[in-house]
């Protein structure tokens, strides 16, 4: 089995599971695109999934990819630098990307634009999503940094001496 599975990562580049999943991925993929393209606005959607895919490779890539280097460099680590205690990298990273997820999600409520259409759709009237994105990412940096102050009080299990001895 293991010569055959060998054989196989050969050939394909990896395991049987990552084609598997690859064709799953592809077999939702399209059953979206089939399940769109009776819609009226198909087109508009398309115009606007690859103006989200643009603008993600040509504008926010790059700024969150100098917004990294600038954080390695205020926090002073190297790529290739060994991983010693609970670094503080990740713990700014995850707060920062998720912030910055609900920001774009959210950003016409943020923006106040909608209002009519909103209210059309739903029935209910817009809040301050401005406040409520703030507070939320304020949430996830504290319970960050909170999290990375507990890692660093634990004590290293490869640390530890052995004192019976």
């Amino acid at each position: 089995m293991r010569e055959l599975d060998a054989r196989f990562r050969s050939v394909y580049g990896s395991n049987l599971w990552h084609l598997l999943l690859l064709i799953g991925a592809f077999a939702v993929t399209a059953w979206i695109v089939l399940r769109l393209s009776g819609e009226a606005t198909a087109g508009r959607m398309l115009l606007w999934f690859v103006g989200a895919a643009i603008t993600h490779d040509f504008v926010l890539f790059p700024l969150y990819a100098l917004a990294d280097q600038a954080l390695r460099r205020a926090v002073g680590t190297r790529r290739d630098a060994p991983r010693s205690r609970a670094s503080v990298l990740n713990h700014v990273r995850f707060p920062a990307l998720a912030s910055g997820l609900l920001f774009l999600v959210y950003l016409p409520g943020i923006l106040r634009q909608g209002r009519d259409t909103y209210l059309a759709a739903t029935g209910l009237h817009r809040q301050s999503y401005l406040t409520r994105w703030l507070l939320v990412s304020a949430a996830l940096f504290l319970l960050s940094g909170a999290w990375y102050v507990l890692r660093r009080a634990r004590p290293r299990q490869g640390s530890r001496q052995d004192s019976s001895g």
